[in-house]
This record gives structure tokens, C-alpha cells and sequence, in this order.
């Protein structure tokens, strides 16, 4: 029996089904939501191709090591980690007694070289007036023993002339005593007249012998002379030569004091320096980290104490895929959520990159094995922050921002 009533139920509700009136879908309904759906879609294409983003990316700056320049004994710390310093600000102060000891040492060499120097700079003019002092004297002596040779050539010309004259009379005293002679043997002339003639002819064959050696006295005075002129010209030729050298050993040896005083002078200066070194100060403003300075520390030249961080010259470095690059350049401008603050900031492409990412790491792959295999690379490209902008100060480098570059 009940399945006779299931019977009469199904019956009477196929009878329902085909009594109701059947439902139909408008298809202009469905169009229109298609093309709304295929115009948002074309819409957000179009949208989405005008921009590049990346997660890959985060806030840079600059990072300041700040380092001892001479070696020294920390005397005092006057900054901690985390603390905004300005240019100029002292940070560290080292013991500057070694610094005082050596500047007092330095400023005495430099007096002492002073010193040396102006001693050497009278001796140059001093050196050249001896000198022309010197050759005037050598020129002087020169000119006197030309005018002694030329008188001692003028005797022997006068000496030589006196030979000339009393061998003439020699020559007719000779004459004379010879006819007297004759005229006395033939006894024609008294005997006083003979032993006259004969005195005078003896007496001037004696003064020509005396005149001949006047002349040979003249010779060997004229020779003399000609010695002490050749002398007295090869110590002017001397004088002459040796003068400019000596002249040029009082300059070097001037170069020489002032070369010696510009080397004290510089490491005075350099004394100066390493103690004005004892008070490091910062070059640049910032917030400092990493600080290893401690008082009483003993430090060496090149050891670094601190670092200081430029908060106000930030910039995003964004590594973007090199698919993503094709129409990005400089100037465009982007849009930088910073996850830290839940804050978007204005910005600009600053600069394109010169190298990829992997070929400035420390082990660069190596693509010459011939197992190659083709990623894509990423670059980094700088994005300066828009200047004025709220919150820029609370930016730290090392913060991750997500750019978003809009392509023109």
C-alpha cells in the first residue's frame, strides 16, 4: 500500500512541474556583465602596464666609519650607540701629552733649522762680493805684471841699445889705439898719447863686456817678468773659474738649510695636526652605531671607534628583474610603501645601474662551465626621496620598501 501512495505522490508532482510556467536567462543581462568584466580586465591591463614594482628593495644611505688617525689612549667618550650627532661634534678625546712632547721637540728643530738657514743666507752675497774682489785683484796683479815685463822688455831694448853703442865705440877706440900704436912703434906719438888711446880702447872693450851683461841681466829679468805675468794670469784664470763654483756651493749649501728647515716645518705642522688629531670629531651629521670606544683604551691609527649614519641623504635601492627595465629611466617618478611606518613617500628614479647584482657579489657565478643555466637577473636602481615630505627623518637605511615606478 505505500507504494502506491509514493506512486500517486510522484505523479502528482510531475503533473506540478509541468503545469508551472519554465524560467529563461536574458542574454543581454549576461552581455552586458561580460563586457564590464572584459572592460575592467582590458582596464586594469592597461593600468598595471604602466607600472614596474618589486618587494625586492630597501632604504640605503650613507655609512660613515669614523676612525682614529694617529694612535693614542682614549681620555673620553662624549657620544653613545643611537644618539643624533651634528658635523663638527667632538666624539672622542685622546691623552694629548705624547702630542705636546712631540710638537715642543718639533718647533725646537724647526727654530734650530731657521736658525741654520738664515746663518747661510749672509755667507751667498758675501761670497759673491770676495769673489769680485778677488778678480779685481787677480786683474789688478795681472796689469802690474804686464807693465813690469813691458818695462823690463824696455830695459833690455835700452840695455841692448847701450851694447850697440859702446861696441861702436869700442870698435873706434880699437881703431885708434891700433894706428896709434902704429904711429908708436914708428915712434911718431909720444908715449903718453899711446898709453891714452890704449887705456881707452881697454876701458871700452870693458863696458861693452859690462853692457852685455846688462843685457843678459835685462834677459833673464824680462823672463822674470813673463813668469810672474803667466802666474798672475792663471791665478785671474783661477779666480775666474773658481768663482761661480763657489758661488754655487753657497747656493746649494742654502738649498740645502732650506730644504732642511721646509722638512722641520712640515713636521711641525704634521705635530700640529696629530695633536689637534686627538679630538675626533664628526665630519658629517648623523645618528651613531656601532661604537667600540671605550676610555682608557689604547688605539692604533686606522682603528674604527664609530659609525655614523646620514639620516638626511637616503635614498631606495630597488632591484628590479632586467625584464622590467626596458622602459625605465631616470626622472620617472614612483610611489615607496615603507613596511616600518605603514607609509607610502613620493619619489623619483635617480639613476639607472651599471652592473647587475650577481657580477658585484664576492663569488660571481660563472657561466664558462657549459652547464648554464638562464636566470633572470636582477639590477639595482637608485630612487631618491622627494625632499619636504613628513616622517622622511624617521627613514633608516636597511629598511624594506616595496617602489612602485610608473612608466611613461
Amino acid at each position: 500500500m505505500s507504494a502506491d501512495v509514493m506512486t500517486e505522490k510522484q505523479a502528482e508532482t510531475e503533473s506540478t512541474e509541468l503545469s508551472a510556467p519554465r524560467r529563461r536567462v536574458n542574454p543581454l543581462l549576461v552581455g552586458g556583465i561580460l563586457l564590464v568584466l572584459l572592460a575592467a580586465g582590458i582596464g586594469w591591463y592597461i593600468y598595471s602596464s604602466g607600472f614596474e614594482d618589486t618587494d625586492d628593495a630597501q632604504v640605503d644611505g650613507h655609512l660613515n666609519p669614523i676612525a682614529a688617525r694617529i694612535d693614542g689612549t682614549i681620555k673620553a667618550v662624549r657620544v653613545d650607540d643611537n644618539e643624533t650627532v651634528q658635523a663638527g661634534t667632538v666624539l672622542v678625546e685622546l691623552d694629548p701629552s705624547d702630542g705636546q712632547v712631540a710638537l715642543q721637540q718639533a718647533q725646537a728643530q724647526h727654530d734650530q733649522a731657521v736658525a741654520q738657514l738664515s746663518a747661510a743666507d749672509p755667507n751667498l752675497p758675501m761670497t759673491e762680493i770676495g769673489n769680485r774682489s778677488d778678480v779685481a785683484t787677480r786683474r789688478a796683479e795681472v796689469s802690474v805684471a804686464e807693465a813690469a815685463l813691458s818695462a823690463a822688455q824696455h830695459d833690455l831694448e835700452s840695455a841692448r841699445a847701450k851694447v850697440r853703442e859702446s861696441q861702436a865705440v869700442s870698435e873706434r877706440a880699437q881703431a885708434d889705439f891700433a894706428r896709434y900704436e902704429t904711429l908708436y912703434s914708428k915712434q911718431e906719438v909720444a908715449r903718453a898719447d899711446y898709453d891714452r888711446y890704449k887705456s881707452a880702447a881697454a876701458a871700452q872693450a870693458q863696458t861693452v863686456l859690462s853692457n852685455q851683461a846688462a843685457v843678459a841681466s835685462a834677459e833673464k829679468a824680462v823672463e822674470l817678468r813673463s813668469a810672474q805675468l803667466a802666474e798672475q794670469r792663471s791665478r785671474l784664470e783661477q779666480t775666474e773659474k773658481t768663482a761661480p763654483l763657489q758661488v754655487a756651493i753657497r747656493e746649494a749649501d742654502i738649498r740645502s738649510h732650506q730644504a732642511s728647515a721646509d722638512v722641520a716645518r712640515a713636521a711641525l705642522e704634521t705635530t700640529r695636526l696629530n695633536l689637534e688629531y686627538c679630538r675626533i670629531q664628526a665630519p658629517v651629521a648623523g645618528v651613531v652605531t656601532q661604537r667600540s670606544a671605550e676610555v682608557g683604551a689604547r688605539i692604533s691609527r686606522g682603528q674604527q671607534l664609530f659609525m655614523i649614519v646620514q639620516t638626511d641623504d637616503l635614498w631606495v635601492t630597488a632591484n628590479f628583474k632586467e625584464t622590467q627595465l626596458s622602459r625605465m629611466h631616470p626622472g620617472q617618478s614612483a610611489r615607496i610603501q615603507v613596511d616600518a611606518l605603514g607609509k607610502t613617500f613620493d619619489g623619483k628614479v635617480e639613476s639607472m645601474p651599471a652592473v647587475t647584482g650577481s657580477r658585484t657579489s664576492v663569488l660571481p657565478p660563472e657561466n664558462a662551465t657549459g652547464n648554464y643555466v638562464k636566470v633572470i637577473q636582477r639590477l639595482p636602481v637608485r630612487i631618491r626621496f622627494n625632499a619636504g615630505q613628513k616622517d622622511l627623518d624617521r627613514l633608516r637605511p636597511g629598511m624594506s620598501v616595496e617602489p612602485k615606478v610608473r612608466l611613461d
